[in-house]
């Protein structure tokens, strides 16, 4: 043997601490990327669910629903924050639905999902 094996060769004096350096200059990067794309998560679930209630209150307002009806089935659906506006043009029926995704994130302003849906009037009895 050549007396080697048993030794470990000393670490450089200017690389300690080297990979505590790097992380703090890394992690708020990666914070920030975890962030947005937390953000966009919400995003895109607020979208859906705006969708989502606005085509299930046209359908009820469509087969001749009260506007408190349809109001409470956008609600239900969108959270109740949401805004929601019908109105009927004739034989057409139309529901917006408008709710906040996020606010004051990284100092922007506020995130809103806004979807709409026409339906056509059913015809009455």
């Amino acid at each position: 043997m050549d007396g080697r094996a048993g030794r470990r060769r000393p670490r450089p004096r200017d690389e300690r601490g080297a990979v505590t350096a790097e992380l703090a200059l890394v992690l708020p990067a990666v914070v920030m990327v975890l962030l947005v794309c937390c953000t966009l998560g919400a995003a895109v679930l607020g979208q859906v669910r705006c969708a989502d209630a606005a085509r299930a209150a046209a359908r009820a307002a469509a087969i001749g629903e009260p506007a408190a009806v349809v109001t409470s089935v956008a609600r239900e659906l969108a959270g109740a924050d949401a805004e929601v506006s019908v109105d009927t043009d004739g034989s057409w029926v139309e529901v917006v639905v408008s709710r906040p995704v996020a606010s004051g994130v990284l100092g922007a302003g506020t995130l809103e999902a806004r979807a709409s849906a026409r339906a056509w009037v059913e015809p009455g009895p």
